[in-house]
């Protein structure tokens, strides 16, 4: 849909806690929010849903247009999503199903909502179904309320660990299932290999987002505040930099998940689960003493003197 179109919905959603009138009252309506795969700028565009468990799926149907939209081309290059549903918002990572799972999600989804199947009917290409997998921190079973910035350290990093025991499951189940494969001649494309990738690409950004405001905006902070924390603050300055490398020759092995060396891609995986272990582990000793002593949220900034006296 143009943006013209799509923004007056978009207003709407928002103004009145996700409920919208005209063609889609009524409907199941939600807001995604993608990266653009070439502009890295952020666009937003109104898509019908269908729940399955606890997962949203959406469908790249383009009205049946011979094309995918644009926002499915900006979850392949960046799966990590925003979505609104109601008056929410949260993060997820975006994951298309592949194979047999594709064919089953899409019946399901085509039984909630007909009309997919029209759209389906109108174009030679296979509409996209994609479930949008909650991934923000609160989504974590157990996750507690953060009160200072020693919690929300802890929060990121739980994520993190988390992410990674993830991708090395779903590695050695994609790995096992091209294994697996007995017929003759090249093997389909295994149904777990846009799951794997998702999840890794989720994972390698937000570790770089981490790492970078750590680098811009915290350790600055910490070390004109707190000097005697130097040595360690460059030791994990110095450390980001080899995960970088690690990362970024996992991600280049994500490029062709399909045909990927099993023993080379699971190599490179326990080699940077392992460094990234031991570099949260010694962030968290260095700094959460420190980071205790500071709250979160930030206060908001206290009204200067001119303000005070105008109120």
């Amino acid at each position: 849909m143009p943006a013209t179109f799509n923004q007056p919905i978009i207003e709407e959603f928002r103004a009145n806690g996700g409920k919208v009138g005209g063609p889609f009252e009524g409907g199941d309506l939600l807001l995604l929010t993608t990266t653009g795969a070439r502009t890295g700028e952020e666009h937003t565009a109104p898509l019908g849903y269908v729940r399955e468990g606890g997962l949203l799926l959406v469908v790249g149907s383009a009205a049946g247009a011979p094309r995918h939209p644009a926002w499915y081309h900006n979850l392949l290059a960046h799966p990590t999503v925003r979505v609104e549903i109601g008056a929410e918002t949260f993060e997820a990572i975006a994951v298309p199903a592949e194979g047999a799972r594709r064919d089953r999600l899409f019946e399901q989804v085509v039984r909630a909502a007909p009309g997919y199947a029209d759209y389906q009917a109108r174009t030679t290409r296979t509409l996209p179904v994609v479930a949008l997998e909650r991934s923000d921190p609160e989504s974590e079973k157990g996750a507690r309320e953060v009160a200072d910035l020693a919690g929300k350290l802890v929060e990121v990093h739980t994520w993190l660990r988390s992410q990674l025991r993830h991708v090395r499951v779903e590695a050695d189940a994609h790995f096992a299932e091209r294994a697996a494969y007995q017929s003759p001649g090249e093997p389909p494309s295994p149904g777990l290999g846009l799951q794997l990738r998702q999840h890794c690409l989720a994972f390698c950004e937000t570790l770089e987002f981490h790492h970078t405001s750590e680098d811009a905006h915290l350790f600055p902070a910490l070390a004109s505040y707190h000097p005697h924390l130097a040595g360690a603050l460059d030791r994990i300055r110095e450390e980001h930099v080899t995960i970088a490398r690690v990362q970024a020759g996992l991600v280049a092995l994500l490029a062709d998940i399909g045909t990927a060396e099993p023993g080379r891609f699971l190599t490179e995986l326990d080699r940077m689960s392992e460094e990234l272990r031991a570099h949260l582990d010694y962030e968290e000793e260095s700094l959460l003493p420190v980071l205790a002593e500071i709250p979160w949220p930030p206060a908001p900034p206290a009204p200067d003197a001119a303000e005070s006296a105008t109120a």
